[in-house]
């Protein structure tokens, strides 16, 4: 199958991510180079790769956090790259972000840290901000714990707090960076199936970054896998997870990849569903 041309990316409506020849330099170093990947609308699309390969910054450009020096983003078909700060503002609305360490505030309770999004950016009444952070906040089954500080809490439990917030805005699209890090195979697992459910039961576009192979697949529809900056293998999780690549089942088996298995496949592989 053939990727379909950028031309004609922006009249797409089956994905709510489509990325078209990214590339991202930090000084001489190429960080992303030329990523394509699209996101289908109201699936979960997982990015793993070894540590360096580009991941979490490949997602700071789909939260717009970093400009790419070259190439496309398009979020629900709009052209998004040569959009001002402020007019990024509005396709904002639409993102939910789950960030990597939670990055709940210390200092605030657990219902606060659901409610800041809404408190700064929202003039809704207390009473109606009241009623959202429980209703997220009991969807993640935390009812109860909306007095608590984050350090009175388990780290499972932290994460369901960070997700709560990444909803509270009702977002169609989430971001995840690394969800579970720090966590046990158990709380791991715990908190994979409440993303699952979640996604589901709200019907979101989710774009997942793991290092939780292979156990992070049983929840995903879509695999990308990331080396050295570019997209070397996508699909289902069926042809990602058994598809002939000598890198993908070395890091598949968390073996260290070897100079001659790189030189068996030099050439990213790229598997997009044409339109």
């Amino acid at each position: 199958m053939t990727s379909p041309s950028a031309d004609n990316a922006n009249r797409s409506t089956d994905y709510a991510i489509e990325v078209w020849e990214l590339t991202r330099r930090f000084g001489s170093q190429v960080v992303l180079d030329r990523v394509t990947l699209r996101c289908p609308r109201g699936l979960i699309t997982t990015i793993v790769g070894p540590s360096g390969c580009g991941k979490t910054v490949l997602l700071k450009h789909l939260n717009f956090l970093l400009r790419p020096n070259s190439g496309k983003i398009f979020i629900d078909g709009e052209d998004v790259t040569s959009l001002s700060w402020r007019e990024l503002d509005r396709v904002r609305q639409k993102f939910g972000m789950l960030f990597q360490a939670g990055a709940l505030f210390d200092s605030l309770t657990v219902f606060e840290n659901v409610a800041f999004p809404l408190v700064e950016r929202t003039r809704l009444p207390r009473s109606e901000i009241e009623r959202r952070v429980r209703e997220k906040l009991a969807a993640v089954g935390l009812e109860g714990a909306e007095h608590k500080y984050p350090s009175e809490i388990s780290g499972g439990m932290q994460k369901r707090v960070a997700l709560a917030r990444a909803l509270i805005q009702d977002p169609q699209i989430l971001l995840l960076d690394e969800p579970t890090t720090g966590l046990d195979p158990t709380r791991s697992g715990a908190i994979h199936n409440l993303i699952r459910q979640t996604q589901q039961r709200l019907g979101l576009s989710a774009v997942l970054v793991s290092h939780d192979v292979p156990q992070v697949f049983h929840i995903s529809d879509k695999v990308a896998f990331m080396y050295k900056g570019k997209i070397r293998l996508y699909g289902d999780v069926g042809d990602v997870t058994h598809a002939d690549d000598p890198i993908f089942k070395a890091f598949l088996a968390g073996e260290e990849i070897a100079e001659d298995e790189e030189s068996l496949q030099t050439k990213p592989t790229l598997r997009v569903e044409a339109r």
